[in-house]
């Protein structure tokens, strides 16, 4: 069941008591939130104050800021990475400022560009690139991709995720051969590979049929 994915606003129902008081402002707003891995090292309480943390950080751009700057928020494991284009360089630091304050937030990665804000093409480059990425993963077979968050940004991959120092170096050397790779910033959190078979096995455990 490693594939097996369900909806956040599904799942919201088992850990709104994980989240601070957010979930009815999500509800209210109708909010699209990403959905939630029955295959995934962190708990479904983290991945569910992740997806709050992206939508705080999103949300609590002034109005100014969010028309001058092009800011995409991505949490993995409370880690709250910030990238994109901002004017100058106070936009840049007002706007990790109010990441780092977003309640659950552990740590920021402050990743923002001071340049002009990118083209749709571009976006649209970055995604297929990201794309490229993940199905290379898959095809390597060597881990799964649900261990990994990747973004790209101006053709930096970004890589999140919580994995040992063998599927680090995996996840590198994939991402440092994909085409329109021009930059690989390894920002994963390594365990031992004990660790990572622990947390892969209660979660296959979790997720194993009943037996008779």
């Amino acid at each position: 069941m490693s594939n097996l994915r369900i909806f956040v606003s599904a799942a919201l129902i088992g850990v709104v008591p994980l989240i601070s008081g957010c979930v009815p402002a999500l509800l209210a707003s109708g909010a699209a939130l990403s959905v939630i891995s029955a295959h995934d090292r962190r708990s479904t309480g983290v991945q569910a104050d992740d997806e709050v943390a992206e939508w705080k950080g999103s949300n609590r751009l002034s109005a100014s800021l969010a028309e001058s700057a092009h800011a995409n928020f991505t949490a993995y494991n409370r880690i709250l990475l910030i990238t994109g284009e901002v004017r100058d360089e106070a936009g840049l630091r007002a706007i990790g400022e109010m990441a780092a304050g977003i309640e659950g937030v552990k740590k920021v990665h402050n990743e923002l560009v001071v340049a002009p804000i990118s083209s749709f093409s571009s976006r649209s480059n970055d995604a297929f690139v990201t794309s490229k990425f993940k199905a290379r993963l898959l095809e390597s077979n060597q881990l799964s991709a649900n261990h990994i968050k990747p973004v790209t940004e101006n053709g930096t991959l970004f890589l999140l995720g919580i994995v040992n120092e063998r599927e680090a170096k995996v996840a590198v050397a994939i991402a440092r051969t994909t085409d329109g790779v021009r930059k690989v910033v390894n920002l994963f959190e390594l365990i031992p590979e004990a660790d990572t078979r622990r947390l892969d096995n209660a979660v296959l455990g979790a997720n194993r049929p009943p037996t008779n």
